[in-house]
């Protein structure tokens, strides 16, 4: 299935200043960007033709494919002056690079990207800022047996604030963690079929516009999923998952586990 990238938010929460330019899915994760994190995901399933949808900042995208270093993330030998590489990452990928506008709605990005996927019975969506263990095939079979033509990761609540109950003298009844309450909330990946065409309007949007359509005929499937799923939102959420790739914990980099299907 092609895989499309949403990457051309501002990302305001995550940028270092007014001028700074870098797109939210090149802040780094190790020694490469959130978006690399997510590719490298999705190809493990088998999934290696991408359509990024571009905008803010979409040259610093651009530059990167362009002059990729495949040896800072693989072994190789150096022998007479030359590379030779032991693996690669990128190297049976496919990337089409799509300049979505700068102020588009993610619904109108998708909309802009809809020649490159004709034919396509599925294809797979995602923000390029969230990442996650979920078994991915196991998704896509549920979708599939579903019927369903849209569908999206839900997961717990991620907050952790507490939502406080008092009775009108103001004493208070129960403390509770948003996280337990019985609500998901969107987890970014989608599983889609060209059906949501039908229900995007200029400038509209995936969820409120498309999801909303669907819903509304029983057409749309939540996925739910408890593992590990994490948003680098912020440059608090994106420095916890650099801490977590410096220490080891790496549940998202499937890639690097015998155990999973690839």
């Amino acid at each position: 299935m092609k895989v499309v990238l949403f990457c051309g938010g501002y990302g305001m929460r995550m940028r270092n200043s007014p001028v700074d330019d870098v797109p939210k899915p090149m802040q780094m994760v190790g020694p490469r960007p959130l978006i690399w994190h997510v590719m490298r995901y999705y190809a493990h399933y088998g999934h290696k033709e991408f359509i990024l949808c571009l905008g803010y900042g979409g040259r610093h995208i651009k530059d990167y494919f362009l002059q990729y270093d495949e040896a800072v993330s693989n072994d190789f030998v150096l022998r007479n002056g030359k590379v030779e590489l032991l693996s690669t990452d990128i190297s049976d990928w496919s990337i089409t690079f799509v300049d979505t506008g700068l102020e588009s709605p993610i619904g109108e990005r998708l909309r802009r990207v809809a020649p490159y996927l004709e034919g396509e019975d599925y294809f797979l969506a995602n923000y390029a800022d969230v990442l996650t263990d979920a078994p991915l095939d196991v998704m896509i079979d549920e979708v599939k047996a579903s019927g369903a033509a849209a569908s999206m990761m839900v997961v717990p609540p991620q907050s952790s604030f507490h939502c406080v109950d008092t009775d009108d003298d103001g004493l208070v009844r129960a403390i509770t963690p948003v996280s337990r309450f019985p609500i998901w909330e969107n987890g970014g990946f989608f599983v889609l079929t060209p059906e949501v065409f039908d229900h995007l309007p200029e400038n509209g949007d995936l969820v409120e516009d498309a999801c909303g359509a669907l819903l509304a005929q029983g057409r749309l499937y939540g996925y739910r999923f408890r593992g590990f799923w994490k948003p680098a939102d912020t440059f608090k959420e994106r420095a916890e998952l650099d801490a977590r790739f410096a220490s080891g914990d790496r549940p998202w980099m499937v890639w690097e586990s015998p155990a999973e299907a690839g």
